[in-house]
């Protein structure tokens, strides 16, 4: 493993990542409501998003492809998305947007950027396009690193672990239950025997909650991300779980 990027979580699938002199976000969601969606949390501090140079997009969900919070970037960013999603970005005023569809890969700056697949719907509700959801590797001279997005477990998985260092895995979501297409901790603690990564940094998880729904079991906003380190700590032992809150930097050491 060479020298270790610098991660920080903005709350539901958003992670920070910085990584051979870049910026990039993943899913960003900045803002303090989502559709029916309320942030719970701190709001994100505008230096976190400041001077992005690219986002991932793993699929056209409305938590997850926010055009609201993609303004807030600006219409120059670079976006990568996965293929047949460009054109609502483009109708949007976003030009520099490329598409890929598992197995395609494209460059930022030093970054190699990989599709990968995902078992997760990919249509736009209400009314919207539909594009499959994918995943994103990571790839730079040092370090390469896996976003799954929204996903269920696929046995191809075991495909991405080959030295992989930090894998970035959902581990709940925004509400007091789970569609189908994700993981909850134990299936996230499944995938890491697949991945095999050196760190695993649980995300979509104590972020967002559905407004007039109270606090209809409250723990789930805090206990996934603790209930997938206990259970990946017998899955796999050989990695390292990071946990940071929404709104933290992410320390490699303990």
């Amino acid at each position: 493993m060479g020298s270790l990027p610098r991660l920080a979580f903005l709350g539901h699938s958003t992670v920070l990542i910085e990584l051979e002199g870049l910026r990039i976000l993943t899913d960003p969601v900045l803002l303090d409501r989502v559709i029916v969606l309320r942030r719970i949390v701190t709001p994100v501090e505008p230096a976190l998003y400041s001077g992005i140079d690219a986002v991932v997009l793993s699929h056209l969900h409305l938590d997850h492809f926010d055009l609201a919070s993609l303004r807030v970037l600006g219409p120059d960013v670079q976006v990568v998305v996965p293929r047949g999603a460009a054109g609502l970005l483009r109708r949007s005023g976003f030009e520099r947007v490329t598409e890929l569809a598992p197995g395609e890969a494209t460059s930022i700056g030093g970054l190699s950027v990989t599709a990968t697949r995902a078992a997760h719907g990919g249509f736009r509700p209400p009314f919207g396009p539909r594009a499959a959801a994918v995943g994103f590797l990571l790839e730079g001279r040092e370090s390469r690193i896996y976003f799954a997005g929204d996903t269920d477990l696929f046995p191809e998985m075991a495909e991405l672990g080959a030295d992989l260092d930090v894998a970035l895995l959902p581990v709940w979501g925004w509400g007091p239950t789970l569609g189908p297409g994700h993981l909850d901790p134990a299936r996230a603690a499944t995938a890491l025997r697949l991945l095999r990564p050196s760190f695993a940094m649980p995300i979509h998880w104590g972020t967002f909650w559905p407004y007039g729904l109270g606090r209809v079991r409250p723990g789930l906003l805090t206990e996934p991300p603790r209930e997938f380190a206990a259970l990946a700590a017998e899955a796999h032992p050989q990695g390292t779980v990071l946990l940071a809150a929404p709104g933290e930097h992410v320390s490699f050491t303990p």
